[in-house]
């Protein structure tokens, strides 16, 4: 008896949804329109100086402790990658008196993201995790903004399961690495870049919006 009271319990846990966000108009499927990045306007050589600024998470995801958690890792990961290429361009002889500096602002725009507790007792259940993170890129004396990638990324519910939430923190990672490969391949050349967004995705949904219909016509004409 005890063991069947336990297993109730565990099955009432997994069934119940996770809020990853605060209670608001945060959207479920939050992926950006498009594959690629437009160019910047110019490219990042043609600024002295470079600073990059705290992420930012505004409502209605800011507060909500999962959410900090998921922010403060993108943190720890761009700390890792940006700051070294910064400190290299930064010591570059300035070609501008006096001289121009680019301020990068990353943002988390939206979020869903599992606490490791959350997928230990509920894997799947708890659901897929995705972030999408927006960069501003702008002249810190005359805030012209020269760009605003996006870079998005996603797991799984049954991924992030069976790995114990491993690729809910690698897609932050991910993100991340994307970043940074925007603002190299940016410096010499204004070029663009990948936003995560995979074709695939598209792929899918436009076959399950497919499938949707069909079903919807079939039990129509029944």
């Amino acid at each position: 008896m005890r063991v069947s009271r336990i297993a109730v319990l565990m099955l009432a846990l997994a069934v119940q949804p996770v809020q990853s966000w605060a209670k608001g108009d945060a959207p479920d499927n939050f992926e950006p329109k498009e594959i690629s990045n437009p160019p910047p306007t110019a490219a990042l050589n043609s600024f002295d100086r470079f600073e990059m600024v705290p992420f930012e998470m505004g409502a209605p995801y800011a507060g909500e402790e999962v959410n900090e958690d998921a922010r403060q890792r993108l943190q720890v990961n761009l700390d890792e990658r940006v700051p070294p290429l910064l400190t290299e361009w930064n010591a570059k002889e300035a070609k501008s008196s006096p001289p121009k500096t680019l301020k990068i602002e990353p943002a988390v725009t939206h979020v869903k993201f599992i606490s490791g507790k959350a997928r230990f007792w509920k894997g799947a259940f708890a659901g897929g995790t995705a972030v999408l993170v927006t960069v501003k890129l702008s002249d810190a004396a005359t805030g012209e903004v020269i760009a605003e990638p996006q870079f998005y990324q996603h797991a799984n519910a049954m991924g992030a399961a069976w790995s114990y939430g491993a690729t809910d923190k690698a897609m932050l990672v991910r993100t991340t690495d994307l970043i940074s490969e925007y603002l190299k391949a940016n410096y010499a050349a204004a070029v663009g870049g990948p936003t995560g967004k995979d074709a695939d995705d598209d792929k899918a949904k436009d076959k399950d919006q497919s499938e949707s219909k069909e079903s919807a016509d079939q039990q129509s004409t029944q």
